[in-house]
């Protein structure tokens, strides 16, 4: 029998519409889905969008850092560098407010692209600078800033993302991806920055800046968001109130202690920026190719422990304190043991507890925050986060021009211990992840 035009079409419509639905698993199969960046393009661009951005911020701090440390200070490179590493963590804490109006307000992907797109244009210009001669200090100073202002943007606007680029099913594990993301390109971008500037100076390194981030801006620009996602169940009609940032914080006490004990810890562990260079050079006296391998070191472990952070067993805070206090014996050993293999194991071991308590606490707070205070929440965790990083770069490169480096470890591993315990302190008061804690409005 010969089928009808009409039949064949109805066929035809049908078979198009299975084709579009995932293959259902045969019977009695248990069928494997495959990683979300190979099923889900948008977030695949996007996330590639922030492999390139934050490799070539952390490729630049560590490049400068070390340009300041062995070519462009003969004295005082301590507080040189550490007065550095200061002004690109300024602008995450100083504008906190403003990007959490811009990322409320701005659709997410106008954001990252224009983000990553000023600070290509920002790198470019201290390459062709660079390549003419006569680079002042201000000027790098000036290009770190911009770099770290744009990032200020981009960070928190890709975590309030991630709910328009993924299912509700997939937020933990793309929270993972981009927690291991950061962790991924802070090795690539330490392995390349130090040892780009011996090779080709500051303007090889910001050329290479401007290529990553422009990549970037065309990555996120390819990308397709899913618009007003994440608060469709709260109605067209009546958008969901967002409370001003001052009370976010306020109204979530938990978090709020959580954040705290990391903002003190944070006093110790950002200071490991500025110790490495000067370890680099006074202690192990290496080149460029040691600062690399510590940088790599560190970027490897937070790598594996963004990756099995959710296998540490116990509670969000029970597990981050143990891992602070595992921190604090890491970087205090290699101001007892100076041989390069120990002092690279040891970074390769805080790097892993960073990135351990780094999606357990991320995944906790998507978990725990509101969808409406979420822009608010995370440029104010960003901005809490990093208010200790400009005080620590400061004072710990202020005292590695009188301190020996391997003194500074010591007051690192020390320091952390306070933070540790008060992290365990907050177990029998923190609620599990999968009951979020009442905000103010619902109490």
């Amino acid at each position: 029998m010969t089928a009808s035009p009409t039949a064949n079409t109805a066929n035809t419509a049908d078979t198009e519409k299975e084709t579009d639905k995932e293959p259902q698993p045969l019977p009695g199969t248990v069928r494997r889905r495959a990683p979300l960046i190979l099923r889900n393009r948008a977030f695949a661009a996007v996330w590639l969008g922030q492999v390139l951005t934050q490799a070539a911020v952390r490729m630049f701090q560590v490049g400068v850092s070390w340009w300041i440390v062995a070519y462009a200070v003969p004295e005082a490179r301590g507080l040189a560098s550490g007065l550095f590493i200061a002004v690109c963590t300024l602008p995450a804490v100083a504008l906190a407010p403003v990007v959490a109006g811009a990322v409320a307000r701005i659709a997410h992907r106008s954001v990252l692209r224009t983000a990553a797109a000023v600070a290509g244009a920002s790198s470019a210009a201290l390459a062709l600078w660079a390549y003419g001669g006569g680079l002042p200090l201000t000027t790098v100073y000036a290009a770190g800033l911009a770099l770290a202002t744009c990032q200020a943007f981009f960070d928190p606007c890709l975590t309030t993302s991630v709910p328009e680029l993924v299912d509700d099913a997939d937020i933990e594990t793309a929270t993972g991806f981009e927690l291991s993301t950061q962790s991924l390109a802070g090795l690539s971008g330490a392995l390349l920055g130090a040892l780009t500037v011996d090779r080709a100076g500051v303007a090889g390194l910001a050329a290479g800046c401007a290529a990553a981030y422009l990549g970037a801006a065309v990555l996120v620009a390819s990308a397709r968001f899913r618009t007003g996602a994440a608060g469709d169940a709260d109605g067209a009609a009546a958008p969901p109130r967002r409370r001003p940032l001052r009370r976010i914080l306020a109204e979530l006490p938990s978090v709020r202690r959580i954040l705290i004990c990391f903002t003190a810890a944070n006093l110790f562990t950002a200071a490991v920026f500025v110790v490495i260079p000067l370890y680099t050079r006074s202690v192990l006296f290496g080149g460029g190719g040691t600062v690399a391998l510590l940088e790599a070191s560190l970027g490897t472990g937070a790598l594996v422990g963004a990756f099995t952070g959710t296998r540490v067993p116990g509670r969000p805070t029970v597990a981050g304190a143990w891992c602070l206090g595992l921190m604090a014996l890491a970087l205090a050993l290699p101001g007892l043991f100076a041989q390069r293999p120990v002092v690279a194991g040891c970074l390769a071991v805080a790097g892993w507890c960073a990135g351990a308590v780094s999606v357990r606490f991320v995944a906790l707070f998507q978990r725990m925050v509101p969808t409406a205070d979420k822009p608010g929440f995370f440029a104010v965790m960003q901005a809490v986060l990093g208010a200790s990083l400009p005080v620590a770069s400061l004072v710990f490169g202020s005292a590695g021009d009188f301190l020996s480096p391997q003194t500074l470890c010591l007051v690192q591993g020390i320091g952390l211990l306070p933070a540790a315990c008060a992290l365990a302190l907050l177990g029998s008061r923190t609620p599990d992840p999968a009951v979020p804690e009442p905000t103010g409005s619902e109490r």
